[in-house]
């Protein structure tokens, strides 16, 4: 066969990169710890493309944590991500911030609230059999 009529498609599995982008995104959260009030950080992670043009769910996101981001593999196109939320790279060893979240501090009510149903979701599943 000549080289030239060899093709070759790399395909990411967006299960596997999804596993791979939300271990490393854990993990730097956990380096990163909680902030001294118990910030609510969420982290929305993107799989591809696909996956963030169909799932438009985390522009709902904003009022329920003190700052969101994104967290995608190395080799997704940052360019089409929107430039508020902030951004983390990661792969499953680690990440990197590379955009930092703006600070949306949430009202204590709602703190609290969020707070509460953690701790009830937390002790529910220690029940678990």
């Amino acid at each position: 066969m000549a080289a030239s009529a060899l093709h070759l498609e790399l395909v990411f599995s967006r299960p596997e990169t999804t596993l791979s982008v939300t271990r490393g995104a854990a993990r730097l959260m956990l380096d990163m710890g909680l902030g001294p009030k118990g910030d609510i950080i969420i982290c929305e992670v993107k799989s591809g493309i696909d996956d963030y043009r169909v799932d438009r769910k985390w522009q709902e996101y904003g009022p329920f944590c003190d700052a969101f981001y994104f967290a995608v593999a190395p080799e997704f196109p940052q360019g089409v991500l929107p430039d508020e939320p902030g951004l983390i790279v990661a792969d499953g060893f680690g990440g990197a911030v590379v955009r930092e979240a703006p600070a949306t501090p949430l009202a204590p009510a709602r703190r609290k609230a969020l707070t509460l149903a953690f701790a009830r979701l937390g002790a529910l599943r220690t029940m678990r059999d």
